[in-house]
């Protein structure tokens, strides 16, 4: 089975442009950042593979490419599970064609400090948030390499540089993710191969993770602002996956993160140590009721945001900037030559 075109309607229900009908694979599709890719690329034509635990929220993910007139494949998977991400992996190439983009995006975290975790704790999240990433490039390698095609975004974090209190497994994870996808990227270039692997570094997102991943802390979890709607992110994982970038940073508050503490580490050890665990929790007590998915997804379709909608921004000039950073680049050149020639004429 080989990809074809086809013309995607448009939102206003006129007839878009034909493009390449893509066949793409998102991981953690039900509900966060996973949730809004899966749209980004519905929205834009693609064939889409849903993987996920909860299927109330692949459900509502269907529904919504649907929708849009795409083809949605659901698959319940735990990627903590190598068997079966390789199964749903053959299922896509079988029911949906060869897969041009696979993104891993999958996560779980526990909000503790890492003296407060137990070893099975602290396995579990490891094995969804690293190991699925690593499952699931295996299974989109083994179908890419011998096509000699096709692009692995892996969902990073700027916490996959500068790691933060309360989060011990997670930033763990992400630092891993980074690590391989290194060492993975320098053995396709080796290879002479044509898959591509890019990184995508976002910021503090408003996602349901804060209202379902499991807490010992006495408030309920926030993520550190500034906070971005998912769809921000969606936005960059979608153009990563059809550039040829080898990271691309999300928000100023990345870039700025990311930097910093390549420049003073020690000042952000001690910045974090002052504002860390009062900063990742609001005024909030934690319910005796809450929902915990670190084993079982939480019942329900959470969708794409979680409650942090009145203090997320829904856009990132700094994105704006990243991805027309060749046409602002051309553009600086020519007012400074403007300016040279201004200068000259004067003297």
């Amino acid at each position: 089975m080989t990809s074809t075109s086809r013309t995607k309607p448009s939102r206003t229900g006129r007839r878009g442009p034909t493009v390449p009908s893509e066949v793409v694979v998102v991981t953690g599709a039900s509900a966060g950042v996973g949730r809004a890719t899966v749209r980004a690329f519905a929205e834009r034509g693609a064939s889409v593979a849903l993987l996920a635990r909860g299927t109330d929220g692949l459900e509502g993910a269907r529904e919504e490419v649907e929708s849009l007139g795409g083809r949605a494949l659901v698959l319940p998977v735990d990627v903590a599970d190598a068997g079966a991400v390789e199964r749903a992996a053959a299922r896509v190439e079988e029911e949906l064609g060869p897969i041009d983009v696979w993104v891993n995006n999958a996560m779980t975290v526990v909000f503790a400090p890492f003296k407060d975790l137990t070893a099975e704790e602290f396995r579990r999240a490891t094995e969804v948030t690293y190991l699925g990433y690593a499952y699931g490039t295996m299974a989109a390698l083994k179908r890419m390499l011998p096509r000699d095609r096709g692009t692995i975004v892996q969902v990073g974090s700027a916490l996959s540089y500068r790691a933060i209190p309360l989060q011990s497994s997670y930033c763990g994870a992400k630092f891993a993710i980074r690590g391989f996808t290194d060492s993975l990227r320098a053995e396709l270039k080796h290879d002479g191969s044509g898959v591509h692997v890019t990184m995508v570094q976002l910021p503090a997102l408003n996602t349901p993770q804060f209202g379902w991943s499991r807490t010992k802390l006495p408030y309920h979890p926030q993520p550190v602002p500034p906070i971005y709607q998912p769809e921000v992110a969606a936005e960059a994982i979608f153009w990563a996956a059809h550039q040829r970038r080898r990271e691309v940073y999300v928000g100023a508050s990345s870039v700025m993160t990311i930097l910093g503490n390549k420049v003073a580490p020690w000042a952000a050890d001690l910045y974090l140590a002052l504002t860390g665990y009062d900063g990742q929790q609001t005024g909030d007590p934690v319910g005796p009721d809450r929902p915990d998915n670190l084993y079982e997804p939480v019942p329900g379709d959470h969708g794409a945001h979680g409650v942090f909608d009145d203090e997320a921004y829904g856009s990132s000039p700094q994105l704006w900037a990243t991805k027309n950073r060749r046409w602002l680049a051309l553009a600086g050149a020519g007012l400074a030559g403007a300016a040279l020639a201004a200068a000259r004429r004067k003297a």
